[in-house]
């Protein structure tokens, strides 16, 4: 099962005080008068989506916005996954739960799974399972990066995979093209820092010091400063531990005391007292390790005026080395491997150029073959991706309109420091490849194939961007599809084909259609209605409610010409539903089979604010 947007629930936004929707995991509706605000039912789900947050949205009189919205999900879904990396978990029953809220002081939160989370965790979640389609999405379609990630999108794998290749090669290529500039527009400047290195390597090895050796030589140094002091200490320590060397009883010393303490305690007739002798033994053996220590460190203790001057010359060296290059010893050792690690990159002679250009122009080879690849590849997609959305458009009642797929190499001149060669001509090569997709429209039968922003209006553009979406439902891995008004600007008969392809869309993913046709809407499969009223304190309240039945007909009647009332308007209403029955019963997906009776799901539930 796919995860669906199970509900939202608006606080505080715009016109609406509270609501709650409940969605269809197939197709949701949402209708209502101009100004009633179907508007804000896709600004929450913007803000849901980690979407920019707008003060001014913040509903009057209320002090913050909040949109609520529960995914029901699966344990291997991908938003269950966004979830687990920022430390939040579904509920029991596999709801994951989203809130964005909005101060009125434009500061925002995001919670997902009960967890406060950034607003990015939110974005990425949208990521994964909801894409919101509006007037601004066709304006990026306009823009030939969106084009390209279009036909790559529809092209898959063959794409996708012959990309990877040319990227990674192509990042090797890069390096091997900076260094070779590097090296030799730098020539000089690298010959010079490459000199200084060398001086100071010279240095280094000339002293040769060893790690950690400037802190041994400060410990001898004192030791050989201070012998006397350490000769008077270590020996009065000696002496209270053995005692006199000639046996003076006055003096018997720690050792001669213990023993003396051993003696009187084996001869005791309590065993208690008995009991103790062996720890006085123990500590006696422990004084007489110290005490040989002691004698050892007074035999080696001899003054050596020649050592210490030597230990003094070396810690001058030392200190020439660290005054130039680090702090201590370690960090000398340390500049000195950084060095040697440069001065590898630094080879400005002629064979390390050329060899370098070898590098450069072999991973170029490399490169156009597989940027060839890439463009085969888009080239025999394009080609099936143009048939397939024209075979829609002719759906959509543009019969005599044909779409066009274009790929061509973007070619380069002289100056530009990202060409390769293919086939004997310079092109660039990008990060996404070397091709420009372009989506060409003819208009009608004899016109020329013109770029899609000047050759389609307003109603045609929204009409080729549903057709893309239809044709690209396979290869679109977010479940949820929202569309804003983007029926803008047809009607007749275009606007009973693009119902009927939302209700084909459905079959694959959930998708939100905010709607001003009543040949959209009578496709649903769950009908929201977006009412306005007045509070009494004059300001506009909308509620959202969801409609069925005699409901949903008197809403088609108003949609179709305010003829809500009439039994005209009635019957024109009813027989659009009978026609969007028949159509989608002929499709095979009819609301009482198809998606709604394989997912287990209610076709009506009462959604009020």
């Amino acid at each position: 099962m796919l995860d669906v947007l199970a509900e939202m629930r608006i606080q505080g936004l715009g016109v609406i005080d509270d609501a709650t929707l409940e969605l269809h995991p197939g197709l949701t509706v949402v209708t209502g008068e101009t100004g009633a605000g179907k508007t804000m039912v896709v600004t929450g789900l913007h803000l849901l989506g980690g979407g920019r947050a707008d003060a001014s949205r913040v509903r009057s009189g209320s002090p913050r916005a909040v949109v609520e919205g529960r995914f029901e999900t699966t344990a291997s879904s991908p938003a269950v996954k966004v979830a687990s990396d920022a430390g939040a978990e579904p509920d029991e029953d596999g709801s994951l739960i989203a809130v964005r809220s909005v101060n009125a002081d434009g500061r925002s939160r995001a919670h997902l799974g009960g967890r406060s989370v950034p607003n990015a965790v939110l974005a990425e979640l949208a990521e994964q399972v909801l894409a919101v389609h509006g007037q601004n999405d066709q304006l990026r379609l306009l823009r030939p990066g969106e084009q390209r990630a279009v036909l790559d999108r529809f092209a898959g794998e063959p794409v996708l995979n012959a990309l990877a290749d040319y990227q990674r090669v192509r990042a090797e290529w890069a390096d091997a093209v900076r260094e070779l500039t590097e090296r030799t527009e730098r020539s000089r400047e690298l010959a010079r820092e490459a000199d200084l290195l060398r001086h100071g390597l010279s240095e280094i090895e000339a002293v040769a010091p060893e790690p950690g050796e400037d802190v041994a030589l400060v410990d001898e140094a004192r030791r050989l400063a201070d012998v006397d002091q350490l000769r008077e200490i270590a020996a009065g320590a000696q002496l209270a531990l053995s005692g006199a060397a000639d046996g003076d009883p006055d003096a018997p010393g720690a050792m001669g005391l213990i023993g003396d303490a051993r003696r009187r305690l084996g001869s005791a007739e309590d065993p208690a007292l008995r009991d103790l002798e062996p720890r006085v033994a123990e500590a006696a053996a422990i004084l007489a390790d110290i005490g040989g220590e002691l004698g050892g460190y007074l035999d080696r203790l001899d003054a050596d005026p020649a050592r210490l001057e030597q230990v003094l010359a070396r810690q001058a060296e030392l200190k020439q080395l660290t005054k130039k290059y680090a702090a201590d010893v370690d960090g000398v050792l340390a500049w000195a491997e950084d060095a040697r690690q440069r001065m590898s990159g630094m080879d400005t002679s002629d064979e390390a150029i050329a060899a370098l250009a070898a590098r450069r122009d072999e991973l170029a080879g490399e490169l156009a073959e597989h940027a060839q690849k890439v463009s085969a590849a888009r080239q025999e997609a394009a080609g099936r991706l143009a048939v397939a959305v024209t075979k829609e458009l002719v759906g959509l009642a543009m019969a005599q309109a044909r779409l066009e797929v274009v790929v061509h190499q973007k070619e380069a001149d002289d100056s530009d420091p990202a060409a390769i060669l293919i086939d004997g001509r310079k092109v660039h090569a990008g990060p996404d490849g070397v091709d420009e997709v372009e989506l060409h429209l003819v208009a009608h039968s004899g016109a020329p194939a013109l770029p899609i922003h000047k050759g389609a209006s307003g109603g045609e553009l929204s009409r080729v961007m549903l057709g893309l979406e239809v044709v690209l439902a396979d290869a679109d891995t977010v479940p949820t599809l929202v569309f804003d008004e983007v029926d803008a600007g047809v009607g007749g008969r275009a606007a009973v084909e693009i119902g009927r392809r939302l209700a084909r869309l459905a079959r694959t993913h959930q998708v939100i259609v905010v709607t001003h046709l009543p040949q959209v809407a009578a496709y649903a499969d769950r009908h929201l209605v977006v009412d306005k009223g007045a509070n009494d304190g004059g300001l506009t309240r909308s509620d959202v409610r969801t409609v069925a039945d005699e409901r949903r007909v008197a809403e088609l009647a108003r949609m179709l010409a305010g003829l809500d009332s009439t039994e005209t308007g009635r019957a024109h209403a009813e027989e659009l539903l009978a026609t969007a029955n028949s159509h989608k019963t002929r499709d095979g997906w009819a609301e009482n089979g198809g998606k709604s009776k394989r997912r287990g799901k209610k076709s009506e539930a009462r959604t009020r604010s």
